[in-house]
């Protein structure tokens, strides 16, 4: 194992164990370790910029309520990513959420990711497509792309088809290549 894989797993054990112990240090650092892409997360399940926050802080409370049951310290990220789905699974079918887009320009930099693909597309350009998506086609999209979840997974999750998922991951891959393609032209 590199030495840099090393130094993370400790420093994954050492976050972990601080936290089981209600160490406000330790739940801060791993805010901040974690914070950004766990935004960046209930950004692509939100709407609205203030639902993206109210899912951002309940997965926290979360975290830092169950962290005693991650079995591993190599697991940690995807144990929060899992308890973040959920937590904006769980808003989205409380509220039925049809608000204005999250105004993307407001987050800071820090929050976003970096996204390389072939032709330099603008990671906000590619939010804003995401979120432009219908409800159940946004979910399906973040859950088989992002998550890889399967198509029979993400049914038992939304409570829909398996058919009815593979069709919303198709219209949004469709939506996503006109909206991309009309990106290209400008």
């Amino acid at each position: 194992m590199c030495e840099t894989h090393n130094s993370n797993l400790k420093s994954n054990e050492a976050l972990i164990r601080g936290c089981i112990r209600g160490d406000r240090a330790f739940q801060n650092q791993l805010y901040k370790e974690h914070g950004a892409r766990m935004m960046m997360l209930c950004t692509r399940y939100a709407k609205i910029k203030e639902d993206a926050e109210d899912i951002l802080q309940e997965g926290f409370l979360q975290v830092f309520t169950r962290i005693k049951q991650v079995k591993a310290s190599e697991a940690l990220e995807a144990w929060m990513r899992k308890i973040f789905i959920n937590c904006a699974l769980q808003k989205l079918r409380d509220k039925k959420n049809r608000h204005a887009l999250i105004d993307i320009d407001s987050l800071p930099d820090s929050q976003m990711i970096s996204c390389k693909a072939e032709e330099d597309i603008d990671a906000k350009f590619l939010i804003r497509c995401i979120q432009s998506l219908p409800l159940i086609s946004r979910l399906v999209f973040n859950l088989y792309v992002f998550e890889g979840f399967k198509h029979k997974e993400i049914a038992g999750m939304l409570n829909i088809s398996e058919g009815t998922s593979k069709s919303n991951l198709f219209d949004a891959r469709n939506s996503l290549k006109k909206q991309l393609k009309n990106y290209n032209l400008s």
